[in-house]
């Protein structure tokens, strides 16, 4: 449904409705979701700048009694903190559980770098799967602060840590002094929402995994993402491409993937496929 999102974190649910037209069907959509599920919770995150076009105000809160808003999840064997109230979006992408299983056969005894990290899902499941070491690098303190927490929630705080930084100045940098990776994780917010805006945002994809390749070891991987749905899948492979090209490094794909089935892809509908993961050995 056009302009709904419902995330289920266990049983509690968080609800978008960014449109006028969805929003009017708010309060019968609460009514719906407690008849059928039950749930223990529901949170509105209506705190989006989009709600403003159709003159609806930025709001969240609770929908139904108030609840504890730290939620712990599970995911492919690892327990996440879910902050549904304070965290990006709903909380949490679910969209990119399936991919993160993806990485299981190329980390193991690996080093990890991950840049973009938020709350240190994919550098988690990294260690988890058996990386020697893992560097999470994310601008945002509160990320940092949530990643840590999930490390050692999972016991894995030996093996991954999180730092607070620009990861657009630190790839640059780091590959100017010589620093290599048998892994890079790129995992980027959407650069832009505009059309106006697709060849910046194109040019910065091109820019971050042009530094992430430099990074890579003859042999290894680069782990890298868009969420930006004005970006096509065909669009995104080019540009990895053409980073490659000006890295002077081959690739060899692993594998190619969209989000995970519960978010679905309805053709003719070009913003449903939105999210591009790929995984290339670096040559």
């Amino acid at each position: 449904m056009p302009a709904l999102i419902i995330d289920k974190f266990n049983d509690y649910f968080v609800l978008q409705t960014l449109s006028l037209g969805i929003d009017k069907w708010k309060t019968a959509i609460v009514r719906i979701l407690e008849k059928i599920f039950a749930p223990k919770g529901i949170y509105e995150r209506n705190d989006v700048p989009v709600r403003e076009l159709e003159g609806l105000p930025q709001k969240k809160g609770f929908l139904s009694a108030p609840f504890d808003t730290n939620i712990i999840i599970h995911e492919n064997g690892l327990r996440f903190n879910v902050d549904v109230e304070k965290g990006q979006k709903t909380g949490y992408f679910l969209d990119q559980q399936d991919n993160r299983k993806a990485i299981r056969h190329i980390v193991k005894n690996a080093e990890v770098l991950g840049a973009f990290s938020y709350s240190g899902s994919f550098e988690i499941h990294a260690a988890h799967y058996g990386a020697k070491s893992v560097l999470g690098l994310d601008i945002s303190e509160q990320a940092v602060q949530w990643a840590n927490q999930n490390a050692a929630l999972n016991g894995l705080e030996n093996r991954v840590r999180f730092e607070t930084i620009n990861a657009f100045d630190v790839l640059k940098k780091w590959s100017l002094e010589g620093k290599q990776y048998d892994v890079v994780m790129l995992d980027p917010p959407a650069f832009t929402k505009s059309r106006e805006n697709i060849q910046k945002a194109i040019a910065g994809y091109k820019e971050i995994n042009l530094r992430g390749m430099k990074l890579i070891k003859e042999g290894g991987f680069l782990v890298t993402s868009s969420c930006t749905n004005l970006v096509q899948p065909h669009a995104f492979l080019e540009t990895i491409q053409m980073a490659a090209k000006d890295a002077k490094r081959k690739l060899r794909q692993v594998c190619f993937q969209t989000q995970s089935a519960d978010h679905p892809i309805i053709w003719d509908i070009e913003n449903t496929h939105y999210l591009k993961f790929l995984i290339v050995q670096v040559l």
